[in-house]
């Protein structure tokens, strides 16, 4: 997995300071995480092609979040686009995104396809053989969803060394990494462990923004490799947090704390502050693998 942030700033966008926006790369997916304004310029300069993007998740309609969707929408059908887009959001995202492709006569010539989400439980909303989706259940001013990208276990691995010891043909190669036994020339059976190694090990990558302080998702983001967290405010304006349902850095760190994630991300800062490394300083009593997003940065998961 490779996460690229394309915005990571809340609010209103300014010249240096993206709205949320964000691309994960798994499993030969490109999936598009919230959209906020300029987005498909940001995708533009970190040269990501726009063609991979098939499924687009918004967690919640507050514009800092999908105010870019209609004009990517509307970029895809400029360019001729024929595959089929699948936007997952809550509910209402297709009637204001369709409302607004009616009235400006900009209609796709491709296939639109709305997955609206209004559950409060956690829920998968995509599946396929490599991997899942999971909603994450936020508390915010409206209805708001994070989302866990999970990988499924891979196959086995052959053990290059090993296997040079027995006459297997390459053809049975694939059985091997299914997890069969092998049945050598003079009968004796081949234990699969004895010329495989174990699966790789899944990744999994938690994206939770915008949310006050929730411990509820804690059992949902258990132990993932990389936390993305909200930290819209500093101590300083804790009140200011309670009040528009958002999170502190530190809020954000003992979250990491409790689910025992192996790094913490924090993003979705307040154009208020001009010194981002105070964020770190908050976060890091409670959790020391903490990391700052910034617009254009990437991360290996």
């Amino acid at each position: 997995m490779k996460l690229n942030i394309l915005g990571c700033h809340s609010a209103t966008p300014l010249k240096n300071a993206h709205t949320t926006s964000q691309v994960l790369e798994a499993k030969d997916h490109l999936f598009l995480i919230d959209c906020g304004e300029g987005t498909q310029i940001q995708l533009r300069q970190q040269k990501i092609k726009l063609s991979r993007i098939k499924h687009i998740f918004i967690s919640h309609l507050h514009g800092d979040h999908f105010y870019g969707l209609v004009g990517l929408v509307s970029t895809f059908r400029l360019l001729g686009r024929a595959a089929d887009l699948h936007i997952y959001g809550p509910k209402g995202i297709k009637e204001v995104l369709t409302l607004q492709l009616k009235l400006a006569n900009s209609w796709t010539d491709y296939n639109l396809f709305f997955h609206e989400l209004e559950k409060k439980e956690s829920e998968i909303i995509f599946e396929d053989d490599s991997l899942k989706i999971h909603t994450i259940p936020l508390d915010h001013r409206v209805y708001t969803n994070g989302f866990l990208f999970e990988e499924k276990p891979g196959l086995r691995r052959l053990d290059k060394e090993k296997i040079k010891n027995f006459n297997i043909p390459h053809y049975d190669f694939q059985n091997l990494k299914l997890g069969k036994d092998f049945v050598l020339d003079d009968g004796t059976l081949l234990k699969n462990k004895t010329v495989t190694l174990d699966p790789n090990p899944i990744k999994r990558y938690a994206f939770c923004s915008d949310t006050a302080y929730n411990e509820s998702i804690v059992p949902l983001i258990k132990e993932v490799d990389l936390l993305y967290h909200e930290a819209t405010f500093l101590n300083a304006h804790e009140n200011l947090a309670v009040k528009t349902k958002h999170s502190t850095a530190e809020q954000a760190a003992k979250i990491a704390q409790l689910a025992q994630v192996n790094r913490l991300v924090l993003g979705h800062f307040s154009s208020r502050y001009r010194e981002k490394n105070n964020f770190i300083a908050e976060a890091s009593p409670f959790f020391d693998k903490v990391e700052l997003a910034a617009d254009g940065k990437t991360f290996d998961i």
